[in-house]
């Protein structure tokens, strides 16, 4: 007696629509509540008073508080007062990419080594918005599906570069210059990001190869349940130990990276080369380079000081740049953190010489 093939149980019955249909509530409530939402409001007020409010890295006085305790814990608390909500969002859509997608969708939509990738990737953070470590249990994950460098790398740097509502709030606080002068930078920036990422770490997926890169998936709903569960809890505890940790050493030791302003330095080249530096690795809340910059004008910071910080400090940061080491080389995320600062640098020329 001759058997045909045998078929896979698995194989047998689809991906639940369910699973798909839970990531897509999830992924839309949580962002309204931290995002939409707020935003939709915040405009507005921006719009009536033209500020964000003071400095998270001096208030507003023209230096940050001297390194303590205090200054690191005052940080730390007003930093996650402001992105609990959206680091939730991050760390459970995170959990749905690993485990309520269907296997291999991602692999075959945006693993491929290419400028369609790259392109789907950044119109899925535009409407994000989420600041660089936010997104980061995301970009953990998408990596971990087999998604193309080049693809993880532009939906990462551009939720915070082209937010839409940082835009915006750009425009009415320091000029609407500044915002397409960010605008430009920042699709340069996702632009070159992208394609340097796919030859730093050329991880895609040919078509022929996205079948046998999935990991086989129960589509039973406790089981489902059960790896978003786990993923989720996998994420927070490798991830958020550390990050908690640097932003309390950011947060202490910013009197530092960001020394007293005035009119005398605020214009000198190694100042410049110093927020470079310093922009790249600071970390902050969406939108929390508007007040930096705008409070530090006041007080003498030059134009081009001023370009290198609106676009390297929100661009990426040591926290969010720990977490994604999780699926990253120490060699790619020190090119990242190069490129992120060199634009920080261009940015300047260009704010220095036009706005």
């Amino acid at each position: 007696m001759v058997f045909g093939p045998e078929l896979n149980p698995q194989q047998e019955r689809p991906w639940p629509k369910w699973a798909l249909a839970l990531f897509i509530v999830l992924t839309v409530a949580l962002l309204y509540y931290a995002k939409w939402g707020p935003y939709s409001h915040k405009v507005w007020a921006v719009a009536a008073r033209h500020t964000l409010g003071a400095s998270i890295v001096t208030g507003s006085n023209d230096r940050a508080p001297a390194p303590s305790w205090q200054a690191a814990w005052t940080f730390t608390w007003t930093y996650f007062k402001d992105i609990w909500s959206a680091l939730l969002a991050g760390l459970v859509v995170g959990a749905g990419v690993e485990a309520l997608l269907t296997p291999g969708w991602l692999a075959n939509t945006l693993g491929r080594i290419g400028w369609k990738s790259r392109l789907w990737a950044t119109l899925a953070a535009v409407p994000s918005m989420m600041c660089t470590c936010c997104s980061s249990p995301i970009v953990v994950n998408l990596k971990r599906q087999n998604v193309s460098t080049g693809a993880v790398l532009s939906y990462w740097v551009a939720n915070p570069v082209l937010n839409p509502a940082t835009i915006v709030f750009m425009g009415f606080v320091l000029g609407w210059n500044w915002a397409l002068l960010r605008i430009v930078v920042g699709l340069s920036l996702v632009l070159v990001l992208g394609i340097l990422g796919d030859r730093w770490l050329p991880g895609g997926v040919q078509p022929n190869q996205a079948n046998a890169l999935i990991t086989p998936s129960d589509p039973v709903p406790s089981k489902i349940i059960a790896r978003f569960l786990r993923s989720l809890t996998r994420l927070a505890t490798r991830l958020l130990p550390e990050y908690i940790g640097l932003v309390m050493v950011l947060g202490a030791a910013r009197a530092w990276l960001f020394p007293a302003m005035n009119p005398a330095i605020g214009h000198t080249l190694w100042l410049w080369l110093l927020l470079a530096v310093f922009g790249t690795i600071f970390v902050i809340p969406t939108a929390g380079e508007i007040p930096i910059v705008a409070v530090l004008l006041q007080y003498g910071l030059g134009l081009g000081a001023a370009g290198t910080l609106m676009l390297t400090l929100p661009a990426i940061s040591l926290p969010s740049m720990a977490m994604v080491s999780q699926v990253m080389p120490p060699r790619v995320l020190t090119k990242i953190a190069l490129t992120v600062a060199l634009f920080g640098l261009a940015t300047g020329v260009l704010a220095h010489y036009v706005l």
